[in-house]
């Protein structure tokens, strides 16, 4: 069984029905005993990261994710809240990943661009289990106006007037800025290469 954290973040039900497409059981909880027992934890997320951190800490959930020794995917506002540290309303995040979320300078770009960063872009440098059967510039799908930068971490870097790191992993942790369950054939081959990391 897979475990959704609950948290003050959307998109869970996006995830929930692209989990049940794959025949996946899933439970949307914040119960510590059953993120521990669940056989993988994906922590979704479309917020603002120092309300969501403040959260997390009240209920102690930012130590319970660190501690976690299954599977564990992050999504969007996941992946920023994994790092180290946030330019939003500058917030000191959970630190699986060494690296620091900066903001979108849309108006600095040539010709200038609208951020959020909102639609199809592609990957890059793919790399480790989630992009198995992949081929270079696969397309997915963004809302974002923050970024991971660049990172030894990046299992896939992507462009929007900056290049950034479109996913990361380490150790157990994956994390993809983007959301698969939304990025149709693309997103739903990352999700089943996730249902089958062993932990």
């Amino acid at each position: 069984m897979t475990a959704i954290v609950k948290y003050n973040a959307g998109n869970v039900q996006s995830v929930l029905f692209a989990l049940e497409r794959l025949g996946e059981k899933a439970i949307w909880t914040d119960d510590p005993n059953l993120l521990r027992g669940a056989a993988r934890v994906i922590f979704p997320g479309v917020g603002e990261a120092s309300s969501a951190m403040r959260y997390l800490r009240e209920r102690g959930l930012d130590v319970l994710l660190r501690s976690l020794q299954q599977p564990v995917l992050g999504i969007c506002l996941g992946l920023q809240l994994f790092c180290r540290h946030s330019e939003e309303n500058d917030t000191t995040c959970i630190g699986i990943f060494d690296a620091h979320v900066r903001r979108f300078n849309g108006a600095a770009a040539q010709p200038p661009l609208k951020v959020p960063h909102i639609g199809w872009n592609n990957l890059s440098h793919l790399r480790g289990a989630l992009f198995d059967g992949l081929e270079e510039n696969s397309f997915v799908y963004f809302v974002h106006s923050y970024y991971a930068e660049e990172n030894p971490a990046a299992t896939a870097r992507a462009e929007y007037g900056a290049k950034f790191s479109a996913a990361l992993q380490r150790d157990n942790f994956h994390a993809v800025q983007f959301h698969p369950e939304k990025s149709g054939a693309v997103g739903h081959k990352i999700l089943s290469n996730f249902l089958k990391i062993k932990g």
